[in-house]
């Protein structure tokens, strides 16, 4: 009877341990954690620093708000960041670089890729998600992306401290996802200007240094009417289009400039804020914060109108002075046309 005892004691520990063995076993001929690239719950990311081996840097953080921020100085581009951590959320393993191929590839990534560091809100004590104690951030992984397969349908990626490279995809994706993690600051700013909804806004001023009888300010006096000043007299002007001057304050919901011009030659950028502006807006909100861009002609490009005159500006593109004179951007007339009117639009005949 003892002997039937130990005899059944050794076949459940056997048991239990080839289950265990079985369900641990890998199909795979590589560890999950050297290519577990995803980010399952990217809720809980706090931030995200990409770097490349040009010394180029960003670090990209969540406020408490949602709002996440460039170095912790600029808006970042919402559209951007979703596409990030969507992006993140989704990678996917292809497969493991081809042993034929491996070297060339982790020659490859040692000069020429992306380090992609990820933290998280992760808790000290978490019970099956139900009970979770003690929050805190958490550089939950570090990896390295690449560069594109040659069929343009992946990417090469390398966790950290491993020397196995695995070719990445995103499911439903044609093409490569190696540019979603560029480290250069200014493709991840948000390009506003202007983000303001008319209750949103106290006032705009529009100075015309060129002509100032041109120049003017449009009150928003929060109960459903605005006034037009002359400036920088500030006298009451009686008589205007006050649809005009509503559909004005509207157009501030969402202006935007479309690119940097960081690369720009110094002595041209000197030369072209020495010149006059050809406008000045300043808008105040609600909360007493004020806001100023000044506008620059573009040059032209030597073509000539119906009359055979030469076209001295860029009828599509003007420059500006943002962010407190930070930055020197590139803008269309396209998006800030309606702003962009003299006093004499709004003065009925």
């Amino acid at each position: 009877m003892k002997k039937n005892r130990i005899v059944l004691i050794v076949v459940l520990v056997l048991a239990v341990a080839a289950i265990f063995l079985f369900f641990s076993r890998s199909d795979k001929t590589f560890q999950s954690s050297l290519s577990d690239f995803a980010v399952a719950d990217t809720a809980s990311v706090t931030k995200i620093f990409l770097s490349d081996k040009n010394n180029n840097t960003v670090t990209l953080s969540r406020e408490e708000e949602g709002r996440w921020m460039v170095d912790d100085r600029y808006f970042a581009s919402k559209f951007n960041m979703d596409m990030l951590l969507q992006t993140m959320h989704n990678l996917a393993v292809k497969e493991p670089v081809a042993l034929a191929a491996h070297n060339n590839v982790i020659r490859e990534l040692a000069v020429n890729s992306v380090k992609v560091e990820v933290y998280q809100e992760v808790y000290r004590i978490d019970l099956f998600n139900a009970i979770r104690w003690f929050p805190h951030e958490k550089l939950t992984k570090v990896f390295y992306v690449g560069g594109a397969t040659q069929s343009n349908r992946g990417s090469y990626m390398l966790m950290e401290d491993s020397s196995t490279p695995f070719v990445i995809f995103m499911p439903g994706f044609r093409g490569f996802v190696s540019p979603r993690f560029t480290p250069m600051k200014n493709a991840w700013r948000d390009y506003a200007i202007f983000k303001k909804e008319l209750p949103q806004i106290a006032s705009v001023k529009v100075e015309i240094p060129i002509k100032e009888s041109e120049s003017y300010v449009i009150t928003n006096n929060q109960n459903s009417s605005v006034s037009l000043y002359s400036y920088p007299e500030m006298q009451l002007i009686s008589g205007f289009d006050t649809l005009a001057a509503l559909n004005f304050l509207t157009g501030f919901i969402n202006l935007n400039f479309e690119g940097i011009l960081s690369d720009m030659d110094s002595g041209q950028r000197d030369s072209i804020l020495a010149s006059t502006p050809f406008s000045i807006i300043t808008l105040t909100d609600s909360s007493g914060v004020s806001k100023t861009i000044k506008t620059y002609f573009k040059e032209g490009y030597g073509d000539v109108d119906m009359d055979g005159n030469e076209i001295r500006y860029d009828l599509d593109r003007f420059y500006a002075l943002v962010n407190d004179g930070e930055d020197f951007v590139l803008v269309q007339y396209f998006a800030f046309d309606r702003v962009l009117r003299p006093r004499s639009f709004f003065v009925k005949d």
